[in-house]
């Protein structure tokens, strides 16, 4: 198997458990068996706030689309159950492994202790996980990035764009993962302009409390940051983002999008006036490297991790105000080549 340390980016990326399964890009056929030896594709298992999230799923799901069109396959993607167990994680993964589905890729961090016991099951099977990197099996990818620098960038711009000199971070639960957001965000306002003061709130201590899939949450967190003085609100906390760009749109202030680039994403289409930018992390490329992958014959597996060098992340430059912001390009390109030659170093905490 071929194990590798970097991205390679793509385009630019409860008893049985009677899974419930909702096709993406083709239609799924679930009595398929795997006996027949012909490979369905892949299979997504979705985090909380599942397909629709105008984020993080939703950029797993582009991944899936593309392969599906590109391979011909029938892929599918699952969705999560309120106030499911590891267990029925567990469950979840071995159906879609049994059915014939390769790879098999678990869409969020909550998936480690599934994908880890399922993986060691079914070792012809790769596995993939996505925003974890402590499973060292030789069928499983683990598909991290370096969100700070994406959010280090969004910290620039945020700066910048400033003129009240207070900005906001929402976080979805308060976790590591989502401390890398805040950090570098955090760290790249502080370098570009003293007296900025950054207003952080995290929605819930525990993802089952809501916290990545709440817009109500989001909304009341931008809300409060807004009436403290925030003209610009970044929000890394999936689908409770969409809350804190309504509260954005409400303000007429800006909001900062994250994972997809939400200036894009239709169903937030009324609000993208707000959108300044959004911090982005190529889910989608890893999703469709990984079955490409698996559909060559040489499996991806380690740790695929992706940065700035090799596109994995990113901020979008879809909004027209921000692309022809001048201050704030000039900025944000000093920043990203600084991250690159190593003269900053971004904090992850």
């Amino acid at each position: 198997m071929r194990r590798v340390s970097r991205i390679a980016v793509a385009g630019v990326a409860t008893a049985a458990l009677a899974v419930t399964v909702s096709a993406c890009g083709s239609s799924s056929t679930s009595s398929s068996s795997s006996s027949s030896g012909k490979n369905l594709g892949l299979a997504l298992a979705y985090d909380v706030g599942g397909k629709g999230d105008q984020s993080f799923n939703d950029a797993a799901t582009a991944g899936l689309d593309k392969a599906d069109k590109e391979f011909g396959y029938k892929s599918t993607a699952v969705e999560p159950q309120d106030g499911e167990s590891d267990a029925d994680k567990v469950q979840r993964l071995e159906t879609l492994a049994k059915q014939g589905y390769n790879p098999v890729i678990g869409v969020g961090f909550a998936y480690a202790p599934a994908v880890k016991e399922v993986a060691a099951k079914y070792p012809k099977i790769t596995f993939g996980i996505v925003d974890d990197e402590t499973i060292k099996a030789d069928n499983v990818a683990d598909l991290v990035f370096h969100e700070e620098q994406a959010s280090y960038l969004a910290g620039v711009a945020a700066a910048k764009a400033t003129k009240s000199n207070t900005v906001g971070f929402v976080g979805g639960v308060d976790v590591p993962l989502i401390h890398k957001f805040g950090a570098g965000f955090k760290q790249g306002v502080e370098d570009t302009k003293k007296g900025v003061t950054v207003k952080e709130q995290y929605l819930t201590e525990t993802a089952q409390e809501g916290g990545f899939a709440s817009p109500d949450k989001g909304e009341n967190a931008a809300e409060g940051q807004i009436d403290a003085g925030a003209d610009v609100v970044y929000a890394a906390a999936g689908l409770s983002g969409q809350g804190v760009i309504k509260a954005a749109n409400a303000h007429k202030v800006w909001a900062i999008g994250v994972d997809s680039d939400q200036y894009k994403q239709d169903a937030l289409a009324k609000y993208k006036g707000s959108i300044l930018t959004s911090a982005m992390k190529n889910v989608e490329g890893a999703v469709y490297e990984l079955a490409k992958s698996v559909h060559d014959g040489k499996p991806e597996t380690g740790t695929i991790r992706g940065s700035l060098d090799n596109g994995g992340v990113s901020l979008s430059n879809s909004n027209p105000d921000f692309a022809s912001n001048t201050a704030i390009q000039d900025a944000v390109k000093k920043a990203e080549e600084g991250i690159k030659n190593g003269t900053i170093t971004v904090k992850t905490s």
